[in-house]
């Protein structure tokens, strides 16, 4: 049985990655639309959420991959974690953007022909 004051200990930490992580994610997509800024709502829409979904899925990832959930107990370990999330976020726009960018320019073609195309291109 794990003891009572390890467990709320984990908690804690675990509550305050979630709100470091809410706050980040947010501060990433306001920062990469300034940078770019969309064009329509439905961009903005997509491209806010596939960036708070890649900073705090991606920067979960990146701090289990490196086992660095040590971190999350103390304060300056998590202001570096939430760098980690701040990062994993900014490739998420570029992405949407070049998506949005290059499924516009061929708006009026097929889809078999887009994957063929795309296939193509990419070299899949």
């Amino acid at each position: 049985m794990t003891e009572p004051a390890s467990t709320a200990a984990g908690g804690i930490a675990l509550y305050k990655l979630g709100i470091l992580a809410a706050i980040g994610s947010a501060v990433v997509a306001f920062v990469v639309m300034a940078m770019t800024t969309p064009r329509t709502t439905r961009e903005f829409v997509v491209a806010m959420i596939c960036t708070i979904v890649s900073s705090i899925c991606g920067g979960a990832g990146v701090v289990r991959w490196f086992d660095l959930t040590s971190w999350m107990l103390d304060d300056i370990g998590m202001v570096a974690i939430g760098g980690i999330i701040f990062a994993c976020g900014l490739p998420a726009w570029v992405i949407v953007r070049a998506w949005f960018n290059w499924s516009e320019a061929r708006r009026l073609v097929p889809l078999p022909e887009m994957v063929k195309e795309f296939r193509d291109e990419t070299g899949m």
